[in-house]
């Protein structure tokens, strides 16, 4: 799929028409995509990576691709487009390591799985109800498959470090700027217009502020006066040392969710959120990779490496924000949790508005400063 024709908006400078330079802070895997969706539209492009590029999140996620889980009928629609997205831009990036691996859910009663099927059946989603003897064959790994369980054959993972890193490394062979050596400390306002960035390392003119940076966003945007509601949940995930094959795809059970890495490693979380740290968190993490193991035929050699935590930025209602705040110019949000599965759509949909002015239907209910209820 070709990438979109954008006209991108100039400004005129001393009789010479320049690309609009557009500031995004974060980058992470949402802050990546929508810096490489720009660049590849035209624009001039600076990304500043507080602590480097992968950000906070992003490394201590558990990589799901999915339109799962009893959303509301829009929020699915998104979601998977934002798939769709992913195949699009894996198309156009190989290295950012997609994998449709499926995934294959049991950690609901029989009955919530039977409804949750025919729901997203009915939206069009390639679900299906497997018994024991079908989920054995499609992980015979399991030491105990479940007697029934949902089966989503399009689902998938990327690994994090190797999708941000693809993004921003041919967002800078197209031009783009990657600045790891400043720390952004407010927005620089003018007249009421977010003008750039002030930063640890002098200042960063720009005609458009992208805030992409998850938990830091709420703290950068009051700077401006704008009011970002999220919630900053801790997650907790196991990863293991190498091993050789044992999951063919995503297994999500009542004791532990997990997958397997590109190289080897099972990665668990007592959801696909992660697990509550708690007072003692490696004792946490010692206590889920047991469970976990205990998941798995033939992971006798299976071995504890380490655990993350990541602090996972959930707005108010469980929604995105994106889009620019209402009576704020030069300033564009976008904070989300699962920023993994809506990287590619949200790419798209910011650069077609922050270029055109477009606004796209799949993004509209998830504007900054909507109701809370």
């Amino acid at each position: 799929m070709p990438f979109p024709p954008y006209s991108v908006l100039r400004k005129r400078t001393r009789g010479t028409e320049v690309a609009r330079h557009i500031v995004v802070v974060g980058a992470g895997i949402v802050g990546a995509s929508i810096a490489w969706h720009l660049v590849r539209a035209g624009a001039r492009v600076t990304v500043v990576a507080t602590g480097g590029a992968g950000g906070v999140a992003t490394p201590a996620t558990f990589a799901w691709i999915n339109a799962s889980w009893g959303n509301p009928e829009p929020y699915f629609r998104l979601r998977s487009r934002s798939m769709r997205e992913w195949s699009r831009l894996a198309a156009d990036l190989p290295a950012v390591g997609l994998s449709w691996c499926g995934g294959l859910c049991s950690d609901l009663p029989p009955a919530e799985l039977e409804a949750y099927v025919a729901q997203h059946a009915a939206w069009g989603y390639d679900i299906r109800l497997v018994d024991r003897a079908e989920a054995g064959r499609l992980e015979p790994a399991l030491a105990e498959p479940p007697s029934l369980a949902v089966h989503v054959a399009e689902e998938g993972v990327v690994e994090p470090g190797a999708a941000v890193a693809a993004l921003l490394g041919d967002a800078s062979a197209r031009g783009a700027v990657l600045r790891t050596d400043a720390t952004v400390s407010r927005l620089a306002a003018s007249g009421g217009r977010v003008t750039g960035v002030e930063t640890d390392a002098g200042p960063i003119a720009a005609d458009e502020v992208v805030l992409a940076a998850g938990t830091a966003v709420p703290e950068l945007a009051a700077t401006a006066g704008v009011d970002v509601a999220i919630t900053t949940p801790p997650g907790l995930l196991v990863h293991s040392r190498p091993h050789p094959r044992l999951l063919n795809g995503l297994v999500l059970t009542d004791a532990a969710h997990l997958r397997q890495t590109a190289d080897g490693r099972i990665v668990a979380g007592a959801d696909f959120a992660g697990a509550d740290p708690g007072d003692d968190p490696e004792a946490t993490a010692r206590g889920l990779f047991e469970r976990a193991k205990a998941l798995l035929k033939g992971a006798d050699r299976l071995e504890f490496d380490r655990f993350t935590i990541g602090l996972r930025p959930t707005p108010f209602d469980g929604f995105p924000i994106v889009g620019r705040p209402q009576d704020s110019q030069g300033l564009y949000l976008a904070v989300m949790h699962s920023g993994m599965t809506l990287a590619p759509a949200v790419g798209v949909f910011a650069t077609e508005e922050l270029l055109t002015g477009r606004r796209d239907p799949l993004i509209g209910p998830y504007r900054p400063g909507r109701a809370r209820l």
